[in-house]
């Protein structure tokens, strides 16, 4: 009798026994062994083994997970609670996401603080390989069915070599895809606190050679305070042929109607004495209820990839996609109709060659190219004279433009892996960005010789961002096979957008506006430790952006308001940082009652500075002009600690059950460190069972409770937009639950 042991990464055997000398079985279980040092799946790489260890990077994965831990609806759960040094945020129950990467918003530094309030900017967000962030370089989430994501990856820091205009980072999300060989029909439906309601059916049809998934979801939520209400319903379709032994086909296709309700920002006050609880005498910031304010976004975005490799040296996977918006948004300062339709193409040639023996050259050379045309109208709003008591309606146009957006990135990295597991990395990308705008509210009148505006039309505002080289170069050791040590430096640009280059009231070009420019140096290590039971990653970066957009006021001929405010390019900011993450197996077991018991940690260390940094604006009693200087003040925005500690059980009666604590110090909502927002620690549990019927059903029932030890917290902080700060989350415990 003989006994055999075999284990791979993500599977052992058990039980193997041969009274033969030959063997003629071998069984295989999967189990719970951490998978973050498996293979990068979504996030393109010139590396040519694509596991973990070999990346020269910080790369953070999610897989089912750490997705379903909670909810699984907002994205920002998942994010927030296992990517280390990224914060993601949201403007609404399931609406306004943005990415905080290592501490780089969004949009421009100025009045409304270090990120835009309304869109997201300067990080690059792909679905199934298809951009989400547009032609200008905005990210809109609103239409994203985050419940049928099944894996994510976060690149942190500049990604110009290979993504363009990404000064902060790429965060790819690939859909759930049927299994091989496998037909199942699933229905979902959880319910919780807030009237929360989901429903989700789907389709999954996999075979030999094909696989085909249709996901369609409808999603309500009657909202934690008044006027917060939110409604969705999404349709998914994902298909991937084998054409043949050397050709791949991927289509998506997705379907979404999403309108979300806003009760706009509530002051310090308000959000210190909890008057913001639903039902109670305040309903929120009344400029925005009155408005009715809310965001209603329609979409359909769909692309084709076809891979094809030609020979086992050469292969190219080229991406055809197109998407089409129709939105209205209501806020405080209006009613806006946007009608985006944005298209292109990404292609990459991948190589691969063996030089020498242990010597390999691997890489990518591709570009990514993309046109959007959008039609942008503003109203102001007005009483409803048959409803003076109700919400305002839509009044006289304000604004009327039509903007051309142009982007387009060529980039070529190069991996050579040497003996001994080194590896060296090396790579340039280089973007383009145009700009036009076309003032369809242009006043007639205005068309004399002696007003050009800068360009052949009256009308007509344009604005080239060329030649913006971006250069990654990076080293990586793989020491006894279970642990590797990297250093990497990067580069990355974000362009203006179209509203920042043009001064509506002046009718100028801002010509002098240059590119924010990122740079980061990073040092970082991860791998299996202690039998491979902890799985650790640990990074230190530090990164500098140069340029920085800010906001500079001018005022009236009388010196008591402000005339208008423009964009300029404001100072620099030191970002320097330390992330930690573990993951490990405390206890498994084939036979016991408990299976699995796996602890996970992480914490984020953030020393965030404003270099030389100074802006214009208007002085309390708005009678004249001063210079604000936050030179080597803390960057607001960003708790100095994060870090969460948690749990996952699983046991042999197919009972399972997590526990997550998040905490986020305090931190400054000024730039000038004068106001802070108070820390919380929220904590977060979920229990649940799985159980096979027969042969062909399958049943996960769950229930789960968020917020446990009801504590106020808040989904978003307004930086420098005083008195109107705070987005509050729910402050008392909120329940959920469902059956798959």
């Amino acid at each position: 009798m003989k006994k055999i042991i075999f284990c791979a990464i993500g599977f052992c055997a058990y039980n193997i026994t041969s009274a033969q000398t030959n063997i003629s079985a071998v069984y295989l279980e999967k189990t719970p062994v951490i998978d973050t040092i498996e293979t990068i799946e979504i996030t393109e790489s010139s590396v040519s083994n694509k596991k973990v260890l070999f990346a020269p990077m910080s790369l953070s994965k999610l897989g089912q997970t750490e997705l379903k831990r909670g909810l699984g609806l907002y994205l920002d759960d998942a994010i927030n609670a296992n990517v280390t040094g990224v914060y993601m945020q949201r403007r609404t129950v399931s609406a306004g996401q943005q990415f905080n990467i290592r501490g780089y918003g969004n949009g421009a530094r100025g009045t409304n603080g270090i990120s835009s309030n309304f869109d997201g900017q300067g990080t690059k967000v792909y679905l199934n390989g298809i951009p989400i962030t547009d032609a200008e370089g905005i990210t809109l989430m609103d239409d994203i069915d985050f419940n049928s994501i099944g894996k994510v990856e976060v690149l942190k820091g500049p990604s110009g070599a290979l993504y363009g205009l990404a000064i902060a980072g790429v965060v790819n999300l690939k859909s759930i895809t049927a299994d091989k060989n496998k037909i199942s029909l699933g229905q979902d439906y959880m319910v919780g606190s807030y009237g929360l309601k989901r429903l989700t059916t789907q389709l999954r049809i996999g075979g030999e050679k094909s696989s085909f998934l249709v996901n369609y979801g409808k999603q309500s939520f009657d909202g934690y305070m008044n006027h917060t209400a939110s409604n969705k319903e999404f349709v998914n379709a994902i298909g991937e042929i084998r054409i043949s032994d050397k050709q791949m086909l991927y289509t998506y296709f997705g379907y979404s109607n999403s309108y979300d309700e806003r009760n706009g920002e509530l002051t310090k006050g308000q959000y210190d004495t909890l008057d913001y609880v639903k039902n109670s005498n305040n309903t929120g910031n009344p400029a925005y209820v009155k408005n009715n304010a809310h965001s209603n976004v329609m979409s359909i975005r769909s692309g084709i990839s076809q891979k094809w490799t030609f020979n086992k040296n050469i292969s190219n996977t080229t991406s055809i996609f197109g998407s089409g918006l129709n939105s209205n948004v209501s806020s405080a300062g209006g009613w806006t109709d946007k009608a985006p339709v944005n298209y292109g193409i990404r292609s990459t040639v991948e190589l691969n060659y063996a030089l020498a023996d242990q010597i390999r050259l691997t890489g990518n050379v591709g570009l990514e190219a993309q046109r959007q045309n959008a039609q942008v109208i503003g109203y102001g709003m007005v009483t409803d004279s048959t409803n003076v008591k109700g919400y305002n309606i839509i009044g006289a146009m304000k604004s009327n433009q039509f903007t051309v957006s142009k982007t387009s990135s060529y980039f070529a990295e190069f991996t050579l892996s040497l003996p001994k597991d080194y590896s060296l990395t090396a790579g340039v990308g280089m973007s383009n960005m145009s700009l036009e705008l076309n003032d369809r509210f242009y006043v007639a009148s205005n068309n004399n010789p002696s007003n050009p505006k800068g360009t052949k039309n009256p009308w007509q505002y344009s604005a080239k961002y060329n030649g913006l080289v971006s250069p990654h170069v990076a080293i990586n050791k793989v020491i006894h096979k279970n642990i590797s040590a990297f250093a990497n430096y990067s580069v990355g640009y974000k362009a203006p957008v179209t509203s920042y280059f043009y001064i509506p009231l002046t009718g100028q070009v801002n010509s002098n506006l240059k590119p924010e420019k990122g740079t980061q140096l990073e040092f970082g290590s991860k791998g299996q430790i202690l039998k491979s039971k902890l799985y650790f990653e640990l990074a230190y970066f530090m990164a500098t952006f140069t340029n920085k957009m800010t906001v500079v006021a001018v005022p009236t001929s009388t010196g008591v308001a402000t005339a208008y405010t423009y964009v300029a390019n404001g100072g620099e900011v030191n970002n320097k940082g330390i992330e930690l993450l573990l993951k490990g197996i405390l206890y498994e077991s084939k036979s016991g009652f408990f299976r699995t018991i796996q602890p996970f940690a992480n914490v984020t260390q953030s020393n965030f500075r404003y270099g030389n940094f100074k802006y214009q604006q208007l002085n309390a009693k708005k009678d004249a002009v001063v210079e604000v200087d936050y030179s080597n003040k803390v960057v607001a925005g960003v708790p100095k600690m994060v870090y969460n500690l948690g749990v996952d059980v699983t046991t042999k009666l197919g009972l399972y059950g997590n526990v997550n604590y998040n905490h986020r110090d305090s931190m400054y909502y000024t730039s000038d460190n004068s106001k802070t927002a108070n820390g919380f620690s929220i904590l977060n549990a979920k229990v649940g069972i799985r159980k096979t019927f027969g042969k062909h059903t399958d049943v996960d029932a769950y229930f789960g409770a968020n917020n446990i030890t009801s504590q106020q917290y808040y989904y978003m902080v307004f930086v420098n937009q005083t008195p109107d700060v705070y987005l509050p989350a729910p402050n008392k415990i909120n329940y959920f639950g469902g059956v798959n």
